[in-house]
């Protein structure tokens, strides 16, 4: 039988797995890991890497917390008075090198019981933001994807992908974050069994390192000037506003007395905000930002 302990355990071994690679991959950096105990219940491992070969700043953190349920995420979630559990691996990795895109991935399991019951679900997702959009970079992530999402259901990646177009989107810019991915959130029994959902989820996370080692060994060494730079830290600076501004996991560890230092590891280590910047017409840094928009196929694109 299924059960936290279980569902726990393996998010933990995922962890473990997922540093082991991106060390490998990187060559250089290193993980340096921070165990934590939250005062209400519960903790974590927060491992950071930074200025490796590839990765200039990375976080691949495992948590496990519980405790009462503010009454403001108890009122968003309709769930009235009650307890949580929730645990996951959240990763957010910002590269040196411009050519290289940061990515980000979640995948949790979210538990109650209360005055009303008790529920329990899945969520996460995985997407990708490039500095410079490149085409086949982004078929070839969304092929992965489609992939995984096809092993289980053929229905979960057109749907999941559109999920993701509209949650990873800077309302204020008008604009994606990057090229999207998969994202999906409150995955209970429906059709599916508790272990077959954790199964898909488990298949999420296991595509995590292939896929961003691919993009390490292709871009990892291409030669960049100031220019890539300066656009690497404007990109990365609608990051840090997605992240703030919009993210419900950004928030709800916020909300719930979440550890900060492991909260806001998704930061880059150098952002700017230029007044007013708009790229020369022509340009990468122009045709990427005409890619920022939803509901682009990038498979058949």
């Amino acid at each position: 039988m299924l059960d936290k302990a279980g569902i726990t355990n393996w998010f933990k071994e995922l962890q473990d797995s997922i540093c082991t690679k991106l060390e490998k991959a990187d060559g250089l950096g290193r993980f340096q890991e921070d165990i934590w105990q939250r005062p209400e219940g519960g903790g974590g491992r927060s491992r950071v890497m930074t200025h490796g070969n590839v990765i200039e700043k990375g976080g691949v953190n495992f948590s496990a917390v519980e405790g009462a349920l503010p009454e403001k995420i108890s009122q968003a979630l309709k769930l009235g008075k009650a307890d949580f559990y929730a645990t996951g691996v959240s990763i957010v990795l910002h590269p040196s090198n411009p050519w290289v895109p940061i990515i980000h991935m979640n995948i949790r399991y979210f538990e109650t019981q209360g005055e009303s019951g008790s529920t329990w679900w899945f969520g996460g997702g995985i997407d990708l933001t490039p500095h410079y959009v490149n085409q086949e970079d982004a078929k070839y992530f969304h092929q992965q994807l489609k992939a995984v999402c096809d092993r289980h259901n053929f229905d979960h990646y057109p749907k999941y992908k559109k999920w993701a177009d509209d949650y990873f989107y800077l309302k204020h810019r008008n604009e994606t974050r990057g090229v999207g991915g998969i994202f999906f959130d409150r995955l209970n029994d429906g059709e599916d069994s508790k272990e077959a959902l954790f199964i898909f989820v488990k298949d999420v996370g296991l595509a995590f390192a292939p896929i961003y080692t691919h993009y390490m060994g292709k871009y990892g060494n291409q030669p960049f000037g100031q220019p890539h730079k300066d656009w690497q830290k404007i990109r990365r600076g609608r990051y840090v506003e997605f992240n703030l501004v919009w993210d419900k996991g950004t928030k709800f560890g916020l909300d719930t007395n979440g550890r900060t230092e492991s909260i806001l590891m998704s930061m880059p280590p150098e952002a700017i905000w230029e007044y007013n910047h708009i790229p020369a017409k022509g340009s990468l840094e122009a045709k990427t930002v005409k890619m920022l928009e939803k509901g682009i196929d990038w498979i058949n694109i």
